[in-house]
């Protein structure tokens, strides 16, 4: 799941049928990953297991976008006040862990390959990583077109293309063993999908960590912000800046405003003034500010924290 900007263009899909589309793509996924795994088994065959593994992370990660979805829709309450918009990210962070945990055991494995190489049957490699291939175009092919507006689904959809790629690199693994008995292509296989499902999952979770720790949005510069802030009239300083991600696409602010001596009848325009401001500029649309009088100013107060 690599971002979900969530722009909403609904042309002709509605929410349901995506839902049900999104549904689909996972049963036969599903499907797909049971046959691939026990074809690996009977085949002797680590590569097929490495891509059923990874098509099982994709029916994962649609599983968890799916229900994900529905639940960061529902509205605040009494034990989530800020809403449940996390429950993308919280989900992203297992699915991706899950993903760096399997894909380090795969480079394990077909290691042990390498230096004790295990006999392969090179024709029922091929035909299940066909069947797979198959699959792989359908499940493209229904979500391609609400891949366009959600990126929830296009994560998915780009998924999908990389599993295909990974099934043809077992076909032609598999043709190379029938024709040449090349054993040491089976764990070569393996390595470069697991190393994608790696390269892609530490590529990826760095965001995701960045949220939980309450990092400011990756796109906003903390100092830019504070700049904006104090070229407003009337304010003299800021201090107490806390920026951050309440989920992937809402970020928020609270700050102590210092308005200038004599100021204090404005004060409300002031503050409407920054808030403006950081809207307008910076797309910043929480935002909580507390007002002091130069006067009564805090004393040695940090400007962020």
């Amino acid at each position: 799941m690599a971002g979900h900007h969530h722009h909403h263009h609904h042309h002709a899909v509605d929410p349901d049928a995506g839902d049900s589309r999104v549904a689909w793509a996972v049963v036969v996924n599903l499907g797909l990953t049971v046959v691939q795994i026990i074809g690996g088994i009977f085949s002797g065959s680590l590569a097929m297991i490495a891509d059923a593994i990874h098509n099982l992370s994709d029916a994962l990660s649609l599983v968890i976008a799916f229900f994900a979805r529905k639940i960061a829709r529902r509205p605040a309450d009494e034990d989530m006040t800020f809403g449940y918009g996390r429950a993308e990210v919280v989900a992203a962070l297992i699915n991706y862990t899950t993903l760096i945990v399997i894909g380090l055991y795969l480079v394990y494995e077909a290691v042990m390959r390498f230096l004790t190489p295990s006999g392969v049957d090179g024709w029922l490699v091929v035909i299940i990583a066909g069947v797979a291939l198959a699959v792989d175009m359908v499940t493209a092919l229904l979500t391609y077109r609400l891949s366009k507006e959600s990126v929830n689904i296009r994560a998915a959809f780009l998924h999908n293309v990389a599993d295909a790629l990974g099934s043809i690199a077992v076909i032609v693994a598999g043709t190379l063993i029938i024709l040449y008995d090349w054993l040491w292509i089976d764990p070569a296989v393996t390595l470069m999908i697991a190393g994608y499902i790696l390269w892609m999952s530490f590529h990826e979770i760095g965001g995701v960590i960045r949220i939980l720790m309450l990092g400011a949005p990756p796109e906003l510069s903390a100092a830019k912000v504070i700049t904006a802030i104090e070229a407003i009239d009337g304010v003299t300083s800021v201090h107490h800046l806390h920026l951050w991600q309440m989920q992937e696409h809402a970020a928020a602010l609270d700050a102590h405003l210092v308005i200038d001596a004599g100021r204090w009848g404005d004060a409300d325009a002031i503050k409407q003034a920054v808030k403006q401001r950081l809207k307008q500029d910076f797309g910043l649309g929480h935002t909580t500010l507390e007002l002091e009088c130069a006067r009564h100013a805090c004393v040695g107060a940090e400007v962020i924290g």
